[in-house]
């Protein structure tokens, strides 16, 4: 029987419930990844790709690394090259979201699937060691003074901190339009500007600066979740009497033009790799807090996520 002959009887059968749609999983899953090697989707998509193997839902994982835009150009590719490919995954987040929104670029997200939103990561605010600034309220001082004054350094412009830093400027009474936010475009470039001195404030996920913060290289000032973290002693900007509360959230979408039945297949391979030890283990060593939603509940959020952060964006001036 020829493969295409077969691959559709497959169908057929999972179609009727005879067969189950995990069977329409092709050996090899092929992950998008719209990163550079090394940062929080690089970490992400593999972290997942090892899940998937380990619980047997997928034989082989395949990685492409297209990164540039904040996601913009691994989505492009994605979304032009793996039209109706049911075996095909890029991971996303939050960061897309306000890429989309400040470049505009001729892509969209809604051209491809939603599957499951995966983890949330919240970012850490730190000072440069040798810093005259001591904690987020000496920050909040010199940023009322003068906001151009307070050099913020992060991922991509649109991203989680930049967004964060507005949000925080319009809570104590500064112009967020204002604020003087360099984007760098990995986390390695970011570190190496706190550590030299070269920001006054930088923001990350929290596992890209522990180490430096362990160190005494870096002192954290203040963390965005709403609590604090666990195990971990820095107070959350509410505690401090800044209403900002903002996660880095990432997840997966599947590529154009799958089927429901397909877009079913999918996400349960994928909640079935979260159920896995590795998976768990990934979580607890970058201090990932869980944050699985799935199917069209995901879908929902994506779309509320969007409007809510081009609301914040365009108070700040970054659209």
């Amino acid at each position: 029987m020829r493969r295409d002959t077969f691959l559709k009887s497959l169908a057929a059968l999972a179609a009727t419930g005879a067969l189950p749609l995990s069977a329409l999983a092709a050996a090899n899953v092929k992950m998008m990844i719209p990163a550079n090697p090394g940062g929080g989707w690089d970490t992400t998509g593999r972290a997942l790709g090892k899940a998937m193997t380990e619980a047997k839902v997928a034989d082989t994982v395949t990685y492409d690394n297209k990164g540039g835009a904040a996601g913009a150009l691994g989505l492009a590719q994605f979304v032009n090259g793996s039209k109706g490919d049911a075996n095909a995954l890029m991971v996303m987040g939050s960061v897309m979201l306000g890429g989309i929104i400040t470049g505009k670029p001729p892509v969209n997200l809604s051209q491809a699937t939603p599957i499951a939103r995966l983890t949330t990561e919240y970012n850490v605010f730190v000072l440069p060691a040798n810093s005259p600034l001591k904690s987020m309220k000496d920050v909040v001082d010199q940023l009322k003074k003068d906001p151009g004054s307070v050099k913020w350094g992060g991922g991509s412009r649109g991203s989680t901190e930049h967004i964060a830093a507005a949000m925080i400027a319009q809570k104590v009474g500064a112009d967020p339009s204002k604020i003087n936010y360099v984007a760098f475009r990995g986390g390695g470039e970011a570190t190496a500007a706190v550590l030299g001195g070269n920001v006054t404030v930088g923001g990350s996920g929290y596992s890209e600066f522990a180490e430096y913060i362990a160190a005494g290289k870096m002192k954290a000032i203040a963390v965005t979740s709403a609590q604090r973290l666990p195990g971990i002693n820095v107070p959350t900007l509410k505690e401090q009497g800044i209403d900002v509360e903002i996660g880095n959230w990432r997840g997966v979408y599947g590529a154009p033009g799958i089927s429901a039945e397909q877009r079913k297949a999918l996400t349960d391979m994928v909640l079935a790799a979260m159920k896995s030890p590795s998976w768990a283990e990934s979580l607890k060593k970058n201090d990932w807090t869980p944050a699985v939603l799935s199917g069209d509940a995901f879908a929902k959020f994506v779309d509320d996520d969007f409007a809510s952060l081009r609301a914040i964006m365009a108070k700040s001036g970054m659209v």
